[in-house]
């Protein structure tokens, strides 16, 4: 029978009806500024102040910023379709709540338990980051603390555990807070930002653009084949660094920059008027970071020669302080590190608030445990925010973040393929449905943000993919062992097929 077992539908009207729940019910209290803010204050963060610099010495060369045009171009036609699901379905979950009224409860859980790699993988390698400029920032006014010290076998990074414990407990508190403290970081960070860009003008030398996509590098017993990108792997390309793949995988490698937009949809649930706030929250933002980015990456990469930005052979990777502290602009590389000590701090917080709002709604469908979709007296789902909060500091206080970056790309790069899959089914499905936002040229728009987001991924490195799929059959065995016997929709015995809730 359609629509049972694996693939049971929850209906738009059901989920929506859950939201007014008296025991899980999110308290609405934002507004268009405050997604737009949440969006760029995710967004600005990594991708400024680590990648440009990082990708550009490495990777793609002058090219790095073509590189986040195209990724920027894949997240916008994504944006469209995740703007079009928050103002139809303005419920706490994101992708997961779409997929669950689209495709069916199993592939609901399998993009749930993606977009916890997202979020939770994201947060501690950011907070992992944010420790490192902790440390230079301390420096700068004459305490020279560490913020990593050896733990045994361990390495006990208590800079990242003092971030993520201090945002948990400011996320447990309320939202609306969030938003307010998010704002005024958000200020300082974009303002450094345009700094960074202003005083970068005078430093560009025309010629450190030549060549703007260097000649591909010869591969050597260095650079193992499951370490270059899996497009270049299959098409026989001997590395993905530098030439034609190197732009490629330089642009799957920046997209990580841009994650975040798509956790504004997470938030529709406590928007005033999603209909009109979150579609305007996630397309806002999108723009206002790309016009950052890309302007970044031209003034960081005419001011000095590409290859001076490479990683040193003791492994020391350059930041975009990198090019100013080369000029000898010392004052200028104090600023950017206090920049990004900022900009980090409110990308871990709303990457917080995202994974706890996917965890929230999969608790309240069954799928994980029940008490983790309790609200307190605030309207918060303080249970699920110090859980998430517990694992996020364990990760970054003990373990290494080398190498994350790839995989948070690959899971929102998923969740990306299915949300855009998912707005052509909902048209034909449920033409009916009230949509306060279409995104236009259906389906050609969702079909192209499909092919832009498998292109992107058939560029990050063959290990990447391994790792995805390894924990994806982890999630399959969780479904099967726990989420199955345990859904709400199961237990109920209702099935919603196109809408209409079937015994």
């Amino acid at each position: 029978m359609p629509g049972t077992g694996l693939w049971r539908t929850k209906s738009v009207e059901q989920s929506i009806l859950d939201t007014d729940e008296p025991d899980t019910k999110l308290r609405k209290n934002l507004g268009t500024w405050d997604l737009i803010v949440f969006g760029v204050s995710v967004v600005i963060g990594a991708g400024i102040f680590t990648l440009a610099a990082r990708t550009a010495g490495d990777v793609s060369g002058p090219s790095v910023s073509l590189a986040f045009v195209l990724s920027a171009i894949a997240c916008g036609l994504a944006a469209l379709c995740y703007a079009e699901f928050a103002s139809t379905v303005p419920v706490a979950g994101s992708a997961y709540t779409y997929s669950y009224a689209t495709f069916g409860e199993f592939i609901a859980w399998i993009i749930g338990w993606d977009l916890i790699l997202e979020f939770a993988v994201a947060a501690a390698a950011v907070s992992k980051g944010w420790s490192v400029y902790l440390q230079e920032v301390l420096a700068l006014i004459g305490l020279n603390v560490p913020t990593v010290f050896e733990f045994g076998a361990l390495q006990f990074d208590w800079g990242a555990l003092l971030l993520v414990a201090v945002l948990s407990t400011l996320l447990a508190v309320g939202t609306k807070l969030s938003a307010r403290v998010s704002l005024v970081i958000t200020i300082i960070k974009v303002a450094v930002v345009l700094l960074v860009i202003v005083v970068g003008l005078a430093y560009i030398n025309a010629a450190n653009y030549t060549p703007f996509i260097p000649p591909a590098q010869a591969a050597t017993e260095d650079s193992p084949a499951i370490e270059q990108s899996l497009l270049s792997l299959i098409l026989g390309g001997e590395t993905s660094n530098y030439g034609l793949f190197g732009l490629l995988a330089g642009a799957s490698l920046v997209f990580f920059a841009f994650i975040g937009f798509d956790i504004v949809a997470t938030t529709a649930e406590e928007t005033k008027n999603p209909q009109k706030s979150a579609p305007r929250g996630i397309i806002g933002s999108l723009v206002i970071v790309t016009v950052l980015y890309v302007a970044v990456a031209l003034v960081v990469t005419g001011m000095v020669p590409y290859t001076d930005l490479a990683t040193a052979e003791d492994g020391t990777r350059s930041t975009l302080a990198t090019a100013f502290a080369i000029h000898g602009v010392t004052w200028a590389a104090a600023i950017i590190s206090v920049g990004a000590l900022a900009g980090l701090t409110t990308v871990v917080m709303v990457l917080l608030l995202g994974q706890t709002r996917v965890l929230f709604a999969m608790s309240r469908d069954g799928l994980m445990p029940g008490a983790l979709a309790k609200t307190s007296s605030k309207g918060t789902p303080a249970r699920a925010t110090i859980l998430v909060g517990v694992v996020v500091v364990l990760a970054a206080a003990f373990f290494p973040a080398d190498k994350l970056e790839e995989m948070v790309n690959v899971g929102t790069l998923f969740a990306f393929v299915l949300v855009s899959l998912g707005v052509i089914v909902l048209r034909r499905t449920r033409p009916d449905l009230p949509r306060g936002f279409k995104a236009p040229l259906v389906p050609l728009v969702p079909i192209l943000a499909i092919i832009a987001c498998l292109w992107l991924m058939l560029n990050l490195t063959a290990l990447t993919w391994i790792r995805f799929v390894i924990w994806m059959i982890a999630g399959v065995v969780i479904y099967f062992l726990y989420g199955r016997s345990h859904s709400r929709l199961g237990k109920q015995g209702d099935v919603a097929n196109g809408g209409q809730v079937t015994g």
